[in-house]
């Protein structure tokens, strides 16, 4: 009962927080999850179940069964089934081996279930323990975008394919090596198979884990005796960095780039041995492969916050912004997935505006590869948190370049573009230039067609627009969008309700 209960809270008059109310809500859910899942009423959902275990030979039958059954348990989300592999995992455990008939059933049902939600996970039984890193918090909520779609857990070593999408690294090359040409996600043909490492994301997740206190371990390991001896050579390699001869300079910042993401330790020695202001030194040196190995030593060193300061106190936050302009490919994208890394310290967010990072971010943005775009993506988003920096973006054409990216549906970032849109019409003198009639037929035709997520994020930027031009808000509903709030209202996020209930209010008083 304590979901009704919930149900019936009276927000408005006991005055707490969004962020609060929010958390109710997600309890809330939980709680009517679990009820969903106790109920053994459900005829359709027994037969289904017996039609699976009996293994019948119809294999459209069998899917559309499968994603019936999927649909009732809730078991379709990435962040769903990995929570489901983790209590059946535990689950295993406890049986020690016991009623191995309908453990069988069980984990074949899973498999089949992460099968046509594009997950490839063979072999649940071959480690049945919580991963290490979660033995402290086992019910730590792990970011969905930080959880590689093949294996389910944390990645270490991200990287992004042709699709545009992001695995961990050794369970895409896996899929690669056994013959399939297509993304495990999307089933989208691959027009090729180079890996690109995805820095951004992997800073996240390092970031990430730190706040939470979480110990991974990043990338591949290698032999104690290997590392120590590659420590040694941190040194010579610094020493290197200044030689005269450009062979040995390319050799040795190639291999600080590589011990540089590998460890704090490796990090910090790099910095005792006089590394930091060797390799800023490079960084403008017109050799464009020494460009992109000084510049991401950079972004690795900024891994950790103390290195942030001191990069950007040892000048190097032009000459990255240099290379954003004029780099190679990849020294463009490693450029901007290190002024991101860099903007996480609010006075380095205020430097990288002064100093004309905005506008070649927002150029990456509009002309850059696929990595490109996400990388400048999230680094803008990061530093247009600083007020200046909105009214820097705006001046360098973030709108139109903003609005191709929601008008191309192969990229698949219309969150991170609208998350952007969002910050920008939060602010007065930006408002305007975003709040176009034409923009806001985008939204509605988001909100009719798109992902819960992308519904969710439309609605918080057409509140933002409505609550301060009715107008707005007035042709938004001539063009067709009370219905949809009023179905997302009962059927969508818990912050999608929330904005709809919102708009439905705000949209009584404009009418």
């Amino acid at each position: 009962m304590m979901n009704h209960a919930l149900d019936g809270m009276p927000y408005s008059e006991i005055g707490i927080s969004d962020e609060v109310k929010e958390q109710i809500e997600l309890i809330n859910a939980q709680l009517k999850r679990c009820k969903k899942r106790s109920d053994t009423q459900d005829m359709e959902l027994s037969m289904d179940f017996m039609m699976i275990i009996q293994n019948k030979e119809d294999g459209k039958a069998d899917r559309a069964i499968l994603e019936r059954l999927a649909k009732k348990l809730e078991l379709q989300s990435l962040a769903d089934l990995r929570a489901e592999t983790m209590a059946i995992k535990k689950l295993i455990n406890e049986r020690n081996g016991q009623q191995q008939e309908s453990t069988k059933h069980i984990i074949e049902l899973l498999h089949k279930f992460k099968e046509i939600a594009g997950i490839d996970e063979k072999n649940i039984l071959g480690d049945v323990s919580i991963p290490k890193y979660l033995e402290k918090c086992p019910s730590l909520m792990i970011p969905n975008d930080f959880l590689c779609p093949i294996s389910l857990e944390i990645m270490t070593d991200p990287v992004i394919i042709a699709s545009g999408r992001t695995y961990e690294r050794r369970s895409i090359q896996k899929w690669l090596d056994a013959g399939q040409r297509t993304c495990p996600k999307t089933q989208q043909p691959l027009a090729h198979l180079s890996l690109a490492p995805n820095f951004a994301l992997k800073n996240l997740i390092l970031q990430w884990c730190e706040k939470n206190k979480l110990e991974i371990q990043m990338g591949e390991s290698e032999p104690a005796s290997e590392q120590e001896e590659r420590k040694e050579d941190i040194p010579s390699l610094v020493k290197d960095l200044s030689s005269v001869h450009l062979d040995v300079q390319r050799k040795a910042a190639k291999k600080i780039r590589t011990l540089s993401k590998e460890n704090p330790e490796n990090r910090a020695l790099i910095l005792e041995n006089g590394g930091l202001p060797a390799i800023i030194s490079l960084v403008s040196y017109p050799d464009k492969k020494i460009q992109e190995n000084t510049v991401t030593a950079l972004l690795n060193l900024s891994i950790d916050e103390t290195n942030k300061v001191l990069i950007a106190k040892g000048g190097a936050i032009p000459l990255i912004i240099e290379v954003l302009k004029n780099g190679s490919v990849e020294g463009q994208e490693n450029s901007a997935a290190a002024l991101f890394s860099l903007s996480m310290i609010d006075e380095n967010k205020a430097a990288i505006g002064i100093l004309g990072g905005i506008a070649p971010l927002v150029g990456l943005l509009r002309d850059g590869t696929i990595r490109g775009k996400k990388d400048a993506a999230t680094a803008i988003f990061n530093l247009i948190l600083n007020h200046p920096n909105k009214f820097r973006a705006m001046e360098a054409g973030i709108v139109p370049a903003l609005l191709k990216i929601l008008g191309d549906k192969k990229l698949d970032m219309v969150d991170e573009a609208l998350s952007i849109f969002l910050l920008l019409a939060s602010h007065p003198n930006c408002r305007n230039e975003v709040g176009t009639t034409s923009f806001v037929e985008i939204l509605v035709q988001i909100i009719k067609e798109g992902t819960p997520k992308n519904k969710e994020c439309a609605l918080s930027v057409l509140l933002e627009l409505g609550l301060n031009n009715n107008s707005l808000m007035v042709h938004a509903l001539g063009f067709g969008l009370h219905e949809h709030l009023s179905d997302i209202a009962k059927t969508g996020t818990s912050r999608a309700q929330r904005k709809a209930n919102s708009l439905i209010q705000l949209s009584c008083k404009c009418s």
